[in-house]
């Protein structure tokens, strides 16, 4: 069985995601709504609801997600019952009529291979218009080798299993971002991720999404350095040395445009040096100099 669940916090586009679970061609899911304290109740839209699809609707007293996300995911995930499989869903996203119908076409040969499921995805704005074109992926994927290629991800485009989350948990990053992205390496274990391109989840890309907000750029510069940063420190052996290289290339743009965190530098410098990248080391250095010059 799977279980659909839901951060809820606002809800200025929460009709059209309630109306796209009603939709769904295949009814055999179930709701969790964790409302975050919101200052916005669904409660009278949730009312009109009631009897197209099966969900409950629970209201958290403290707002946790303005403290940390993941926290506020995990604990609308204790809200679900026996169901195997996870999805959560954004309060804004939309599913393709067709999701849960695919992901059950498709449910017996995923189990045997993988513990995450990946549909299509494309971004929509605030009238729910297409902003992008519609990601497709291959259908099976190392996890790793995706992070290293020209695509996008979303949180809500992706089913887990239940056992992994409850094992790993995610990583608290700020404003969660770059979390989703390593809950999809380390609940894979680092191996296969399924896509089922046949249907489509809908990542809405406003202001009002973290995503689309231009005000939290410190912190979502903040969270990319730490998530380089774990990956290189604690999970650097599920790398080859180019993709080490990569990364390095990736994490060091966190200090070059942000040098007044040293201790950035200092981490990164002895990320290279461990790994006995001396002549990529000397180009991180070079750089440094590089971008100060010629912002001179």
């Amino acid at each position: 069985m799977l279980a659909i669940v839901i951060p809820y916090y606002k809800l200025t586009f929460f009709e059209q995601t309630l109306q796209s679970l009603a939709s769904q061609t295949d009814q055999r899911f179930k709701v969790y709504i964790g409302d975050d304290a919101s200052p916005e109740s669904p409660i009278e839209l949730l009312e009109e609801y009631q009897r197209k699809f099966d969900f409950v609707y629970h209201r958290f007293e403290e707002n946790l997600g303005g403290i940390s996300l993941t926290q506020q995911w995990e604990r609308c995930i204790a809200l679900s019952n026996k169901e195997k499989w996870i999805m959560i869903l954004g309060d804004d996203d939309v599913l393709g009529e067709n999701v849960v119908e695919a992901f059950y076409h498709d449910i017996e040969g995923i189990t045997r291979v993988s513990n995450i499921i990946r549909f299509a995805s494309m971004k929509i704005d605030g009238d729910g218009m297409s902003i992008s074109k519609i990601y497709s992926h291959p259908r099976s994927e190392k996890s790793i080798d995706f992070i290293f290629r020209d695509s996008r991800s979303s949180l809500s485009e992706y089913v887990f299993n239940k056992k992994q989350i409850l094992n790993i948990g995610f990583k608290d990053f700020p404003l969660a971002w770059f979390s989703d992205v390593l809950a999809v390496l380390e609940f894979s274990d680092f191996k296969e991720v399924i896509t089922i391109n046949e249907a489509v989840v809908y990542i809405r890309i406003t202001d009002l999404s973290i995503s689309g907000n231009q005000n939290n750029l410190k912190l979502k510069a903040k969270a990319t350095f730490y998530f380089y940063n774990y990956l290189l420190t604690k999970k650097s052996g599920q790398f080859v040395k180019n993709q080490k290289i990569e990364l390095l290339l990736k994490i060091s743009k966190c200090y070059i445009y942000n040098k007044k965190e040293l201790n950035y530098f200092f981490k990164i410098s002895k990320i290279y040096l461990i790994n006995f990248l001396f002549t990529d080391y000397f180009g991180f250095i070079k750089s440094i100099f590089f971008n100060v010059f010629r912002r001179k």
